[in-house]
């Protein structure tokens, strides 16, 4: 029996773990699921060999099938990615294309993770003739695998320009740079006709991009409006939302330009300062907007700045921006975009409904400062009568009693009259500045419809241009095959330029809508509590004049 017994199979040692190759299988794997030793690649590189040697030569593990369940299709490392992510903070750094050797596994380390470590050394000419040449990917372990590449220091003075810069996205705030802007003093300067108010404006800011530290400058009113200028055509087309300046008014400036002295029109020329003191600091808060060069010199040159153009009223150019925004409007009217974002027809609802009861709530502010002036008046008005009875009472009590309401009561005209002025500027103007800024939230609004319009009226231009060349084929027309063929290229560069140049907006519109909204929700809650507190201080100066008067009042026989 054991004479009839089959001999074992024999055992191939030198093939034993290995495989063969399946058809159409990729064997120059990019992201070491197969892994090549460096001795094995070197002999790659200096003699050619055949596909039947080559499968001998493949060490194909346990590692290669451990790395191909952990990732359902293959990494890509066409790029560096800029980031090396740790997991929770800890990092053990490894350099795959360094030159010398990997350290060995630990103890219990196995085989197939041995495999896994093994990186084949790849030198080209893309980093050069050395492996030395090559930039440094430091690959860190964590639950997600990143890279970063030490990028080559810039020339001083040379400014990147980031995608995010040209493409007009909002990059991340800075929280750890501050900027406060104030404006302490206003000028008049000239006579007659000639004459206009400047505005000291003191800027104090750690910001980096600024030259200085604490900056002075004096600037007109229309220094402000070309700013905003400046600041619209640069953004606006991005999806920027620009805060709107202060609005002109020719009866305050008529006032300046006729009253001998600054006492005339003092009250103008303070809602203006406060309205620009406002104006600046809205575009200080905005991350992309304090960074641009026009508003970085508004802030520091000393000098004069270049006239603005087009800013007058009454000039040639203010007549052609009204007649623009007129032709804006009828434009709003007569085209309906097709919206298909959901999240785009909520907003504008949002944004109309906003904008109606902001509105109706300003008319209301101003009725309560107009009354509260009015009662501030009335309560002098008293004040003064009640001083005239007491002098002519004869009771000596009763006068002394008269005298000291009359100066309750011009106490309360005072704290009145301080009230309407916090009412106006705490309150309204806020009120006032928000209706403004809904105004720029609609510009945006506006901007994507007219790049929608842009690319839609392209496509039907490129369809077009695509049917007169099929007419022409069809009539064997060949001579201005060649121009008609230019065209519709050119008209594809523009239909997806338009579509691009759409996109974008939308995407930018969705970042300033939501930054606008958290600024809005901020800014609300401040000026409540301002207010609120105001309203109290006030209230309580007004019972401490009348608990003063009530002993006097006591006294009375």
């Amino acid at each position: 029996m054991a004479d009839e017994r089959e001999p074992p199979p024999l055992i191939d040692t030198q093939n034993e773990g290995k495989r063969e190759i399946e058809e159409d299988e990729d064997i120059f794997l990019s992201d070491s699921k197969e892994l090549i030793s460096n001795k094995h690649y070197e002999k790659l590189q200096n003699e050619k060999i055949d596909s039947t040697k080559l499968q001998d030569d493949l060490l194909i593990g346990d590692a290669a099938s451990e790395l191909k369940s952990e990732s359902a299709e293959p990494e890509k490392l066409d790029h560096f990615v800029e980031s090396a992510v740790a997991d929770n903070g800890s990092t053990t750094n490894r350099d795959v294309f360094s030159a010398s050797r990997p350290k060995s596994p630990p103890a219990s380390s196995t085989p197939s993770t041995e495999k896994a470590n093994k990186v084949p050394k790849k030198p080209g000419p893309l980093f050069g003739n050395t492996l030395d040449d090559a930039p440094k990917v430091v690959v860190t372990e964590s639950s997600t695998t990143y890279a970063t590449v030490n990028k080559p220091s810039l020339p001083s003075g040379f400014h990147h320009t980031s995608r995010k810069e040209l493409a007009g996205a909002e990059p991340e705030e800075d929280t750890n740079h501050r900027i406060d802007i104030r404006i302490t003093e206003t000028k008049k300067v000239g006579d007659g006709m000639n004459a206009y108010v400047v505005y000291k404006v003191c800027t104090k800011t750690s910001i980096p991009g600024f030259r200085r530290r604490e900056m002075e400058v004096f600037r007109r009113f229309s220094d402000f409006l070309g700013l905003r200028d400046k600041l619209a055509e640069k953004h606006l087309h991005f999806g920027v939302i620009i805060p709107p300046p202060p609005e002109k008014s020719l009866i305050g400036m008529a006032k300046i330009k006729v009253s001998k002295d600054e006492s005339g029109s003092m009250d103008f020329v303070e809602q203006r300062r406060a309205a620009l003191e406002r104006f600046l600091n809205r575009i200080a808060q905005h991350p992309v907007l304090r960074g641009d060069p026009s508003f970085v010199d508004f802030l520091e040159l000393e000098s004069d700045l270049p006239k603005a153009t087009g800013t007058s009223a009454l000039s040639g150019a203010g007549f052609l921006r009204l007649f623009n925004r007129v032709g804006d409007t009828i434009g709003k009217i007569a085209y309906k975009m097709d919206e298909t974002d959901q999240w785009f027809e909520e907003k504008t609802q949002q944004i109309e409904t906003l904008d109606a009861q902001l509105g109706m709530l300003h008319s209301s502010l101003e009725t309560l400062v107009d009354s509260r002036k009015e009662l501030a008046q009335s309560k002098g008005i008293l004040a003064k009568s009640v001083m005239l009875l007491g002098a002519s009472e004869e009771n000596p009590a009763l006068s002394s009693a008269l005298s000291q309401l009359a100066d309750v009561e011009e106490h309360l005209d005072r704290v009145y009259e301080v009230q309407a002025d916090d009412d106006f500027y705490i309150f309204a103007e806020f009120v006032k500045d928000y209706v403004g800024l809904l105004q720029s939230v609609k510009d945006i609004f506006h901007e994507r419809i007219k790049l929608y319009k842009i690319w839609k009226d392209s496509e039907v231009t490129l369809a077009k241009k695509r049917e007169t060349k099929v007419r022409m084929e069809l009539a064997h027309k060949t001579d201005k095959m060649q121009e008609a063929t230019r065209e519709i290229a050119e008209w594809e560069l523009n239909v997806d330029k338009s579509q691009q140049d759409f996109e974008r907006i939308s995407k930018n519109i969705h970042k300033e809508v939501k930054r606008f909204e958290t600024q809005r929700c901020k800014d609300l809650k401040r000026i409540v509590i301002a207010y609120l507190e105001s309203l109290l201080n006030h209230e309580q100066q007004v019972v401490r004049h009348w608990e003063g008067f009530l002993p006097e009042a006591q006294q009375i026989i």
